[in-house]
């Protein structure tokens, strides 16, 4: 299978005055395809995303409370945010960094299956995308934010921290898909180094056993870590949707096949469909979120779907 080229342009289109219209104009694959800096858009998606949610009539989200604990008595005063209570009339204290901020580090597959994509992007470019975005998100949430890419093994790592924002952000823009992958080595090598507990968002097509996958994030869950897994998957990797007979190749091991897609594409969803859903249920099991991720589709559901999923997490604790 081979990859479509993408043509990125200079600058974005205009923003709309309608902040609902995000998702539809912005956040389409169509769209960041055209733009050429990772960091103007993940700037780009995230404010324009925290814009919508202020503006909806049906969200409460706002910054300000990642920095902020309700007041009980006993509390000191002295840290009271009168700000924040003019605003909604009740006491928060403000809290220090140190035990409000945490780690997120996105683990990027980086291996040659993610190099596929039938449409506007592939699905390592997507993942970029998403998560530039979520590292932008976090470090504007003052989150420590690190990076690993692997395939096999560890590619690229930078640790978290709050001054490391450039750092992950130019480590996401040039990572690149090859060879073939495998989660095991280079997670176990991630939870040894993560001596803090923080948050682990997985990205990766999930090419493995759901066994072995299970096996692979054991090590993140059992040091305490919360894990979130993207499995990002093309639309046509989902419908067969091919046409006419040809040769496939495996971009990972090199095997070749002739297929009639025609003969094959109802046993091929069903298998699919099969996969997901058992990975879906065994993640589940292992309290380790999972999404599956269509790279055809936009991504202002994908952050909204984080920022409910990390505020569960946090609130479980």
């Amino acid at each position: 299978m081979t990859n479509p080229p993408t043509t990125p342009s200079s600058a974005p289109p205009e923003r709309p005055d309608d902040a609902s219209q995000v998702g539809v104009r912005f956040i389409d694959p169509a769209a960041l395809a055209r733009i050429g800096n990772l960091e103007l858009v993940a700037r780009w998606v995230v404010e324009g995303f925290i814009s919508g949610l202020h503006r909806s009539p049906h969200l409460g989200f706002s910054t300000d409370f990642a920095e902020h604990r309700q007041y009980v008595p006993g509390d000191d005063i002295r840290h009271i945010d009168w700000r924040v209570y003019a605003r909604t009339e009740r006491y928060y204290l403000k809290e220090f960094e140190a035990d409000t901020n945490t780690n997120f580090m996105v683990l990027l597959d980086v291996s040659g299956s993610m190099g596929y994509g039938s449409g506007a992007l592939t699905k390592l470019a997507y993942a970029k995308y998403l998560a530039a975005s979520l590292t932008y998100f976090s470090h504007r949430q003052r989150d420590r934010v690190g990076f690993a890419s692997f395939d096999e093994d560890i590619l690229d790592y930078v640790p978290p921290s709050a001054k490391h924002l450039q750092q992950v952000l130019y480590s996401i823009d040039r990572a690149t898909p090859r060879g073939q992958g495998s989660l095991g080595r280079a997670l176990a090598k991630i939870a040894e180094s993560q001596r803090r507990r923080g948050f682990m968002l997985l990205l990766s097509d999930l090419y493995e056993e759901p066994a072995r996958v299970i096996s692979a994030l054991g090590p993140l869950r059992d040091a305490g870590h919360d894990v979130v897994v993207m499995q990002l998957l093309d639309p046509i990797e989902r419908t067969f949707d091919f046409s006419d007979a040809a040769t496939f190749e495996d971009v990972e091991s090199g095997v070749r096949l002739p297929v009639v897609p025609s003969r094959l594409r109802a046993e091929y969803q069903r298998l699919v469909s099969e996969h997901v859903a058992t990975m879906q249920r065994r993640l589940g099991e292992h309290r380790i979120d999972y999404t599956l991720v269509d790279t055809g589709k936009p991504l202002d559901a994908l952050l909204f779907d984080y920022l409910l999923r990390r505020e569960r997490l946090r609130t479980v604790k």
